[in-house]
């Protein structure tokens, strides 16, 4: 089990990393059809759909049966790209292994030819705690829907359902054309940063400075500045305090 006592921390990463690129093309499908879409779903399987728009910072959540056993009836709109009253339901240890998951999923997208990426759902087992105060197991599955170049995520759709079938580890990659499935892992945070990134940021980690490092590693003290910046600009976040508290949480470093 992943210990963060931040959950906020890596959720606003993700947004950062979600919403930093929605200038591009129009997307394929219009907000209304998917919003069409999203109604039919929840009223066919009974669960929660949240759609959320990432140019516009906003989520749509259409509510099925599954809402009842929420309290969830009369929750509709976000002005997020995050359903906060569901995840609300979560601890806070569960909030980040949920972000942490979609961290890694986004990630492990960036290695999928362009062409296959639409073709692939992410598919976690969540914990919460119903308004009767037992803990039940939840399915949520999310898949994005991307720009008309195939490089930035336009919207997000996730649903949310009882888990009515088990499956290995917490949370899978899954191609929804062919059936293969692969566990999002620690080892899927791996190939975030590149092996020279990883050696900076560790000894970053220990406390050396630029020029430290340089010469630890060998190279230029401006090599080592463009790897810093890479490093903040792969993570998504400000300083390198906050990535090296991220990379320990992804387990890179």
């Amino acid at each position: 089990m992943v210990k963060n006592n931040h959950p906020d921390g890596n959720r606003r990463k993700l947004d950062e990393l979600l919403r930093s690129d929605t200038m591009s093309d129009s997307p394929s499908d219009s907000l209304s059809r998917i919003i069409a879409y999203a109604r039919m779903v929840a009223e066919i399987e009974n669960s929660i759909v949240v759609v959320s728009d990432m140019s516009e910072g906003r989520s749509h959540i259409i509510m099925g049966g599954f809402a009842r056993s929420l309290n969830l009836e009369d929750y509709r709109n976000e002005d997020s790209i995050w359903e906060r009253r569901i995840l609300s339901l979560m601890s806070p240890d569960e909030q980040d292994k949920k972000y942490l998951a979609e961290l890694r999923f986004y990630h492990y997208l960036r290695h999928v030819p362009k062409c296959k990426k639409s073709e692939y759902i992410l598919c976690s087992k969540l914990r919460f705690r119903f308004p009767d105060g037992e803990i039940h197991d939840v399915l949520h599955r999310m898949h994005y829907i991307f720009d008309d170049r195939m490089e930035t995520v336009r919207y997000a759709i996730c649903t949310y359902g009882p888990l009515c079938f088990d499956f290995p580890g917490n949370s899978m990659a899954i191609n929804s054309v062919t059936g293969t499935t692969e566990e999002i892992t620690v080892s899927d945070s791996s190939t975030i940063l590149s092996t020279r990134q990883k050696q900076v940021l560790t000894l970053i980690d220990t406390g050396l400075r630029s020029a430290e490092i340089a010469s630890r590693l060998n190279i230029s003290i401006h090599t080592v500045s463009r790897h810093r910046q890479e490093i903040l600009a792969k993570l998504q976040v400000k300083n390198t305090h906050e990535a090296c508290r991220l990379a320990k949480n992804l387990h890179i470093i």
